[in-house]
């Protein structure tokens, strides 16, 4: 009887809109002095640690707490403004990129590949439905990754750390060993990324180069080919005019690199400089914990992943801690929780923050929780549960009063690559293995990502 009193006692502190225990939290937290480094006495998960390496550790942090900033407050504050715009269904942000990006990408041909992919999908976007686009790219940044398990099996090795991106650890089994300088780096990476971004969009044939050569006759089997046809030569009759403004994002997994890159802006606060826009994981949201103490400090617009385990009530008090101001455009809930379960769980979550008064810019990952096991053992999505999500978050977004302001999506601007199923290519399970190059987890490739362009745009419908 005692627990049975406990358990119900717990139950009803969760669902009480007014749970005493959940207005003590968010006033714990809001009493705390805030500075770059306060995360640091909290409960951090998933950071590499460098017990083994404090020398060389220490000197990273140093360099980088003096390199230069990868991005200006200025394009920052842009942002945030767009997100804004987003959220009152003004524009529709298009997000995306490699689930994890390597090293050995960073060429010029690659990064090239990958901004035309995501400015094609908003040029597209922008001329089936009229509504300006916001694109925001996983680039420049995008090097490490929370892991469910902070070690694995190999067959040869045994029992050796998880990958957790390049700027942690490398891939091959030798190369495991959390490593310091691989956080500096991320950094040189990260900086010629930009550089070759910024360079591609002051070329004065920017839009030409990018969205007037579209070919969209790999999707000639689709039913929807002569609409879509339609589409694309009305952005290549736009192509020259497509400004540019790609912003970059990336998961803020490793919290002393993020602190490391973070600078005080005079009048305004402090900005992470390594991205536009950075994220909490859905590992990393801890209410009490170091990645929600060093995110709610930072003026970038900043993302959450909401995710099946997410309360409602613990939503709305994440609200309240990460935007406590009610900025518009600050706070983006990035909804991931696979096509057969949004119907179920997105509209608690919408009711909430709708009762919390906090404006959130609502967006859709219609990957993360859509990944399966092949018969080939490879992680794989199906392209129409990707789909699925996205057009049921829709719905209920609409049916609830809210607005989807965008999406977000792992993938690739490579033809050839073979990571997940269907589309109008219709790449089937045992196809996985002619090119399946991620190390992380499965991207759609260039057709699929531009089909799926206008399958979330003729959802959206034309204004």
């Amino acid at each position: 009887l005692v627990l049975i009193a406990f358990y119900t006692h717990c139950f009803d502190l969760v669902q009480s809109p007014m749970a005493p225990m959940e207005v003590e939290t968010v006033a714990t937290v809001g009493a705390r002095k805030w500075s770059p480094g306060s995360w640091r006495s909290c409960e951090t998960l998933q950071m590499a640690t460098y017990e083994d390496s404090q020398d060389s550790y220490a000197a990273t942090m140093d360099k980088l707490s003096k390199v230069p900033p990868l991005v200006q407050p200025g394009e920052v504050d842009a942002l945030r403004e767009q997100l804004a715009a987003a959220a009152r269904g003004e524009k529709f942000i298009v997000q995306g990129g490699d689930c994890a990006e390597r090293f050995m990408d960073c060429t010029a041909d690659y990064l090239e590949a990958q901004l035309k992919l995501i400015v094609q999908m908003g040029a597209l976007m922008e001329s089936a439905t009229g509504m300006p686009t916001v694109r925001v790219a996983r680039m420049a940044g995008q090097y490490g990754k929370p892991r469910s398990s902070p070690v694995e099996k190999h067959a040869s090795f045994g029992e050796i750390k998880s990958y957790k991106g390049e700027n942690i650890n490398g891939y091959a089994p030798t190369d495991r060993a959390w490593d310091p300088d691989r956080l500096l780096q991320g950094y040189w990476h990260s900086c010629a990324t930009l550089n070759t971004m910024r360079g591609l969009q002051m070329a004065d044939d920017f839009g030409a180069s990018t969205v007037g050569d579209l070919d969209l006759d790999f999707l000639k089997p689709s039913p929807h080919y002569a609409a879509w046809s339609k589409a694309a030569d009305k952005a290549k009759a736009a192509a020259a005019a497509t400004k540019p403004g790609v912003f970059t994002a990336h998961e803020a997994m490793q919290l002393d690199l993020e602190e490391a890159l973070t600078r005080p802006v005079a009048g305004k606060g402090h900005y992470n400089l390594s991205a536009h826009m950075v994220w909490i994981g859905d590992r990393t949201r801890q209410l009490l914990g170091g990645h929600v103490e060093y995110f709610r400090g930072i003026r970038n617009p900043i993302g959450v992943k909401v995710g099946p385990s997410m309360q409602p009530q613990e939503l709305k008090e994440l609200c309240a801690i990460l935007n406590p101001d009610k900025v518009e455009g600050r706070l983006v809930l990035i909804t991931r929780y696979g096509a057969e379960k949004v119907a179920a769980l997105l509209p608690a979550h919408i009711k909430a923050v709708q009762e919390s008064g906090v404006p959130v810019v609502w967006q859709c990952d219609g990957v993360h929780g859509n990944t399966v096991t092949a018969s080939c053992k490879l992680k794989t999505r199906k392209f129409d549960d990707v789909m699925a999500e996205v057009s049921r978050a829709l719905q209920v977004h609409r049916e609830s009063g809210s607005t989807l302001a965008g999406v977000h999506l792992e993938m690739t601007g490579q033809a050839a690559v073979t990571e997940c199923t269907g589309g109008v290519v219709n790449i089937e399970e045992d196809m996985l293995t002619r090119q399946y190059d991620t190390y992380c987890d499965p991207r759609l490739n260039y057709a699929q990502s531009i089909e799926a362009s206008l399958v979330i745009a003729n959802a959206l419908g034309a204004r």
